[in-house]
C-alpha cells in the first residue's frame, strides 16, 4: 500500500471514530503492522494532521486534518446555500447576519447580510477572529469531541484577549461550550468589539458535525440579555435550514 493511500486510511479511520483511539486499535482497523503504523503516525503528527494524547495513549485528527475539512466547504457552494436565509434572517431580527466555518482556531466569515442601515463591524467577508472570543466561532466549538478542542487550544497563550472579556483557559471554554451545546446557541457579550454583542448557532453535515454557523451581531445598548434568547431562535431557524439544505442532521 502506498505511504499516501497508507495516511489517507489512517484519516478516514480516525474521522469515523467517535473519539482518539490507540495506535492498536488503528493498526488493527486499516491492517497494517503496528511499527508501520507507529512510523506513519509520527510522520503524520509532524505534519499537523495527527495528534498523540500522551496522557491517554491515544491518538487524534489535528489542526491539519480540520483545516483541510474547512477547505472543502469552502469550495461547496455554501455560500450560495447560505445567502437567501441570512437575507430572510436580517429581516427578521433587523440586524446583521453573517456565515462563518473554523479555519484552526479562529472563526472566518464566508458571508455577511447587513440590514438597510448597519452598523460597521469587524466580521467582515474574509476576516478571521478568535474562535474562542466569538458566538460562531463558539457555536462550532461546542459541538467538537473534547480531544480536538484541546488540540486547538493546548495551552493559555492559544487564547487571545481583545476587551478584557472572554475564556483564557481551556477549562474556561470548556465551561461555556457546555453551556452552549446545553441550550443549542452560543453568545458573546463584548469579548470582540465593546459594545457589541452576538448570538451563533451551528449548521451540520450528514455525520452530525459542525461545519459552519449562522450568527447575529447587534448594538450592546440596543438589546438587554433577557432579549437574546429570542434573537437566538431566528438564528437556530437559520441554521436549522442550512442544515436541512447541506443534507445533514443536527446531533442528537
Amino acid at each position: 500500500m502506498p505511504s499516501a493511500t497508507r495516511a489517507l486510511t489512517v484519516l478516514r479511520m480516525l474521522a469515523a471514530q467517535p473519539g482518539p483511539v490507540p495506535a492498536a486499535v488503528i493498526a488493527r482497523e486499516v491492517g497494517l503492522p503496528r511499527s508501520t503504523t507507529y512510523h506513519l503516525l509520527a510522520a503524520m503528527a509532524e505534519q499537523g494532521f495527527v495528534a498523540h494524547l500522551a496522557e491517554e495513549r491515544r491518538w487524534a485528527l489535528d489542526v491539519a486534518a480540520f483545516e483541510i475539512g474547512s477547505a472543502y466547504l469552502r469550495h461547496r457552494p455554501l455560500e450560495r446555500l447560505a445567502r437567501p436565509l441570512l437575507a430572510r434572517l436580517v429581516d427578521a431580527v433587523g440586524e446583521t447576519a453573517q456565515l462563518g466555518v473554523l479555519h484552526g482556531p479562529d472563526i472566518l466569515y464566508l458571508l455577511k447580510e447587513q440590514p438597510r442601515r448597519p452598523v460597521p463591524l469587524i466580521s467582515d467577508v474574509g476576516v478571521r477572529l478568535p474562535g474562542a472570543l466569538t458566538a460562531s466561532g463558539r457555536a462550532i466549538l461546542a459541538y467538537l469531541p473534547r480531544a480536538q478542542v484541546r488540540a486547538l487550544f493546548p495551552s493559555p497563550a492559544a487564547f487571545v484577549d481583545r476587551t478584557g472579556r472572554g475564556p483564557r483557559s481551556l477549562a474556561q471554554l470548556r465551561r461555556l461550550l457546555a453551556e452552549d451545546r446545553r441550550r443549542g446557541w452560543s453568545d458573546e457579550d463584548e469579548c470582540v468589539t465593546e459594545g457589541f454583542a452576538s448570538v451563533a448557532a451551528a449548521a451540520f453535515d450528514h455525520g452530525g458535525r459542525p461545519v459552519a454557523a449562522i450568527g447575529v451581531t447587534f448594538p450592546r445598548p440596543s438589546r438587554e440579555p433577557d432579549q437574546w434568547p429570542a434573537v437566538a431562535a431566528q438564528v437556530r431557524t437559520a441554521a436549522a435550514a442550512l442544515t436541512r439544505r447541506l443534507r445533514g442532521r443536527e446531533p442528537s
